[in-house]
């Protein structure tokens, strides 16, 4: 069989709707330690991915088998509709990727940096590394010597990197590391009208109320396996209870607890009443409430954030 040619890949555009990243029963062994454990996992174009997992849980070296970087003991890969052990030298060409800490020459300015890394590639023209300068916010420091560079420009400099062969899938591992917080929703903007020009973007990172803010879809991986995949939103949908702060506390509590529905209602440390609605809805508890003599300060409906479902889903793993 001929390898296939980088003509022959699917353009962008041509993979519209369809799964771009795919691994299906994807293992990796190191003797007797398991550490991706049959992973199937989908990633749609237009996707920005969140991957999260415990430190050991086998991140790492899902990324690592992703690029081709190490073969699996068992299992498949597929980027762009392509298995990437036979294909990666064709293939990868469309992959961008920041796997740790970027590889720089520090004696170089940012501009000749990209230069060199635009030779490699075989094709980057001037106009494209003054395109990606702009992207990541360097124009105006690419004639200084990378070593007086921050970490935050540094690893901008590295997503730089990622982005210049104009790549169809970006593999992000830490993109917010070392950043400012103005540098981190310059990244999120960044990544977002990337996703919207069709590029599917794959992310590792420990900054989860960054992922819940930037993230399309969540995969969690503890111990090699994956946990859930899902939404943001599904991760960290609401108890259906409500904190209400009033100023009567306890005798509001009496209230809501001589009714069928707010049998379960308490207050919490802070003296706050945690209870249900009447119907599920904000507003029927405020006017059950009013009703009954207690004006609430405010109710608000209690949610996760992704950091606490993070941890319920892995046991409380450490990031």
């Amino acid at each position: 069989m001929q390898p296939t040619t980088l003509a022959a890949l699917p353009s962008p555009s041509a993979i519209s709707g369809t799964v771009v990243v795919q691994t299906r029963n994807l293992t990796k062994q190191y003797g007797k330690r398991l550490a991706v454990n049959n992973l199937n996992l989908d990633v749609y174009q237009g996707d920005i991915l969140g991957f999260l997992g415990p430190n050991g849980a086998g991140k790492t070296t899902t990324i690592r088998m992703l690029l081709g970087l190490i073969a699996p003991t068992s299992g498949t890969v597929q980027v762009l509709g392509h298995d990437v052990t036979p294909n990666g030298r064709t293939m990868l060409p469309r992959v961008g990727a920041l796997v740790e800490t970027p590889a720089l020459y520090l004696y170089m300015n940012g501009a000749d940096n990209l230069r060199a890394v635009g030779h490699a590639l075989r094709g980057v023209d001037e106009a494209r590394i003054q395109t990606v300068l702009g992207m990541v916010g360097l124009a105006a420091r690419q004639k200084d010597r990378v070593r007086t560079y921050s970490l935050g420009m540094k690893q901008r400099l590295g997503v730089a990197m990622a982005l210049l062969n104009d790549p169809a899938v970006l593999v992000l591992d830490e993109p917010a590391n070392g950043l400012d917080p103005a540098g981190i929703v310059e990244m999120r903007e960044l990544l977002r009208a990337l996703a919207k020009e069709g590029k599917t973007i794959f992310i590792s990172s420990h900054v989860l109320g960054e992922v819940q803010q930037l993230c399309t879809r969540v995969a969690i991986l503890n111990l090699g396996q994956l946990v859930t995949e899902a939404r943001p939103e599904e991760l960290t949908q609401g108890t259906g209870q409500y904190i209400v702060f009033v100023e009567n506390a306890p005798g509001a509590l009496a209230l809501i607890q001589g009714q069928p529905w707010g049998r379960a209602a308490q207050l919490d440390a802070n003296g706050a009443l945690l209870t249900a609605s009447p119907d599920g809805r904000g507003r029927s508890l405020n006017k059950f409430l009013v009703d009954g003599g207690f004006i609430p300060d405010s109710i608000i409906y209690q949610s996760e954030s992704l950091e606490q479902a993070f941890l319920r889903l892995t046991q409380g793993g450490a990031q």
